[in-house]
């Protein structure tokens, strides 16, 4: 019997066709599914923009371009101002809402070309490539006024503002390095009171970079014993008397030498620093007057310790223990503690200051408004605060014996203290004319250059051994 030949499949034949179809078929799904899952890649979740892959990727083609001639691109970042209190007051939900909104308003306010990201939280980026600055600008500022109209959601209504910064490219910049910088100039807006635009300087960036160089290095210094106190002394005019000493913070730095406050104090404020070198002040002062009260030399002078206390300290609800705990770890009273608090610190009167002065009014420690009459010079609010003293400021003193009229007024002024129920402290005495003028108005205590000028811990201790008036 002869065996069967095989069929053959022809090019008509319709199996093929149907395999082919097939074949296609399994082909654009494929397709699809790629480019869906690429786009997934590149789009936010929550505001259906792109993300930080996407930005990189629109970045990187737009500085291939300008490297063949064409315009480079610039990047917005755009910020939102107050975003963390309205998530916490708000809730979640809400804050969604909230950045889901604010997508569509920046959406509707760029370019058809324009890629608009979200990099995270309430932060967005805006690439727009081919632009000049001053079109990039004028983009920019759509978009601040797209944001302008409340959001409703629904029981109630917010207005969100943002707060932007601008950075045209250079041929060099990664998208790391733009970022960085339009992230600076974004800061500079927060700084200088939100909801505005400002472009990269240069400029700004040394001073950042110096400012993290700087916190770095005092973070580095609190730990390593670099910091030291200074002291001066405060004195009773009546007398001469010691009745306290100040505690003045100085940076000893291994390759500058001796740093003054001025020079490193704005930069802690402004970092969120001060509070680590404001506990460090703490101790190391409560410290050395309990050395001071226990060594045979120095034990017959009895005084209070003065430390300048920040805005923040107020806002920290720890504050209030970390006082205690010092008092109590070196043996002193509160009593022995007397806190300096500038005006500006405490005219805010919000609720936060309030119960903290309370608090640390019921534990004991002394309170003082320094540099009064510097600032708002406000009487009204010395009856309202929980203060026992003012340090007026040395401005004050410093035209004693040259206008007729001074003395009056400082006696006017020393006697609205007085009326308040507060000590009076004057700063700024550099003479014994100026002391005994204070004097003869009923000025009870003085500090100045007069009594002595802030010296080491050894210099000031020596002192303290061989003197009881002061000056000497």
């Amino acid at each position: 019997m002869s065996a069967t030949k095989p069929h053959r499949l022809t090019a008509a034949d319709p199996r093929i066709e149907k395999l082919e179809r097939h074949v296609q078929a399994l082909m654009t799904e494929l397709h699809q599914a790629r480019y869906e899952q690429r786009r997934e890649a590149l789009t936010d979740a929550l505001t259906g923009l792109g993300n930080g892959q996407a930005l990189k990727d629109a970045f990187i083609q737009a500085q291939e371009a300008a490297a063949t001639g064409a315009i480079p691109p610039a990047l917005l970042l755009v910020n939102l101002d107050g975003f963390r209190t309205l998530k916490n007051s708000a809730g979640h939900a809400a804050a969604d809402q909230v950045l889901v909104t604010v997508a569509m308003r920046i959406r509707s306010a760029v370019r058809e070309n324009d890629v608009v990201t979200r990099l995270g939280g309430d932060e967005f980026a805006v690439l727009l490539p081919a632009t000049a600055q001053n079109r990039a600008t004028a983009v920019g500022n759509r978009i601040l006024a797209a944001l302008e109209p409340n959001i409703d959601l629904g029981n109630n209504s917010i207005r969100c503002s943002a707060s932007v910064g601008l950075r045209t490219a250079e041929p060099h910049h990664s998208i790391e390095d733009i970022l960085q910088e339009a992230d600076l100039a974004m800061e500079e807006s927060k700084d200088e009171g939100r909801n505005k635009l400002r472009v990269f300087d240069p400029g700004t960036l040394h001073a950042r970079l110096l400012q993290r160089q700087i916190v770095g290095e005092l973070r580095e210094a609190i730990r390593s014993d670099q910091l030291v106190l200074y002291y001066q002394p405060i004195v009773e005019l009546a007398t001469g008397r010691i009745e306290g000493c100040e505690a003045l913070v100085r940076w000893k730095h291994p390759l500058h030498g001796l740093i003054m406050p001025d020079q490193f104090i704005p930069v802690a404020e402004a970092t969120g620093l001060i509070a680590e070198l404001g506990r460090w002040v703490l101790r190391a002062a409560v410290g050395q007057l309990r050395r001071w009260r226990d060594a045979p030399a120095t034990a017959h002078q009895d005084f209070s310790m003065r430390i300048n206390v920040s805005a923040a300290d107020l806002q920290s609800l720890e504050f209030v223990d970390d006082v205690s705990e010092a008092l109590a770890d070196a043996g002193l009273t509160p009593a022995s503690l007397v806190l300096e608090l500038t005006e500006s610190a405490i005219i805010r009167n919000n609720e936060l200051d309030r119960y903290t002065l309370a608090s640390l009014h019921r534990l004991g420690v002394g309170l003082e408004i320094d540099d009064f009459g510097a600032g708002y010079s406000s009487m009204g609010y010395l009856r309202k605060l929980p203060v026992d003293r003012v340090k007026v400021d040395r401005q004050f003193v410093k035209d004693l014996g040259k206008d007729p009229s001074q003395l009056d007024f400082l006696a006017a002024v020393q006697q609205v203290i007085r009326s308040c129920g507060l000590e009076g402290i004057w700063e700024g005495i550099e003479t014994a004319e100026q002391a005994e003028a204070l004097r003869s108005i009923g000025c009870a205590s003085g500090q100045g250059y007069y009594f002595g000028r802030p010296l080491p811990e050894a210099e000031f201790t020596e002192q303290l051994a061989r003197q009881v008036v002061w000056p000497a």
